[in-house]
């Protein structure tokens, strides 16, 4: 997926991995299902509400880890902050993303998740697209740090359901790959978000100006500041392109979980294992 990203998906190494990964997930899924123990058992996808959240939580890891790199990136090199500057400017979405979890975890004794978790996707959506409508010279106080609050909440809200529900009705022997299937999905769909959209950004910045990223580094090194401005408007068309779709990615998490989280309040809150934000 990394590579796809980086060197297109017609790449010879790039399909050549993509053929070998299929044979050897039809290997894995097939010795699961025939052996007397195993490491990932095939009856915890029976459960649709399960399931729901292992695909929900691929299409929120796509989103928002791609959304840190662009992020991270829109911030050190066109509004040039440091790497420790740049942390610290991470904080509202660390808070926000710390009450929404507390709200959440009290909303869902009341609630069933999908009413918790659809609405907080929503959010995160709109943040997606307040990202999508940065420019070169936008403030962090006026246009960054509020899209970061309102992101993380809907993210925070989303979480908890998402949790509970990967382990709501597992047995206790499973309780433990349960929890780790819903990290896989947020750690898989990380990888396959952020090769997606680096391709979308890149194409974008590229249709403006072409080899954009490279221009901006080559001006930024010469201090051509011509350059860097024509560059860095091309190359932030391009993020904005991204949460574009990282917004689309969350909507795409927003229908799963309408249609397949069907688990009511009181099937989801009991004997859930405790909740791991990951």
């Amino acid at each position: 997926m990394t590579r796809g990203g980086e060197h297109g998906w017609t790449d010879g190494v790039t399909l050549v991995s993509f053929a070998a990964a299929a044979v050897l997930l039809a290997a894995f899924v097939y010795l699961q299902a025939r052996t007397t123990d195993p490491m990932m058992p095939l009856r915890l996808f029976k459960d649709r509400t399960r399931s729901g959240s292992y695909a929900t939580m691929l299409f929120i890891g796509a989103g928002m880890f791609a959304t840190f790199y662009f992020l991270t990136l829109y911030m050190q090199l066109i509004l040039g902050y440091s790497p420790v500057r740049t942390g610290f400017a991470y904080l509202p979405f660390s808070f926000g993303m710390a009450m929404a979890a507390g709200i959440s975890s009290k909303l869902v004794t009341h609630l069933a998740p999908r009413l918790i978790a659809g609405p907080g996707l929503l959010i995160a959506a709109v943040g997606m697209l307040w990202f999508a409508t940065l420019e070169p010279d936008s403030s962090y106080t006026a246009h960054l740090m509020p899209a970061m609050f309102v992101t993380a909440l809907g993210l925070g809200m989303s979480f908890v359901p998402m949790t509970l529900g990967a382990v709501s009705g597992v047995s206790h022997q499973d309780t433990g790959v349960a929890s780790a299937l819903l990290n896989t999905a947020q750690q898989i769909g990380g990888a396959l978000g952020l090769a997606i959209l680096s391709t979308i950004s890149t194409s974008a910045a590229d249709g403006k100006l072409p080899e954009a990223a490279g221009s901006l580094y080559r001006g930024l090194a010469t201090k051509d500041f011509a350059l860097v401005a024509k560059a860095g408007d091309a190359v932030t068309h391009g993020y904005t392109m991204a949460f574009v779709a990282a917004a689309a990615m969350f909507v795409a998490g927003l229908l799963v979980t309408g249609f397949a989280i069907n688990a009511g309040r009181q099937q989801h809150t009991e004997g859930a294992a405790p909740v791991h934000m990951g």
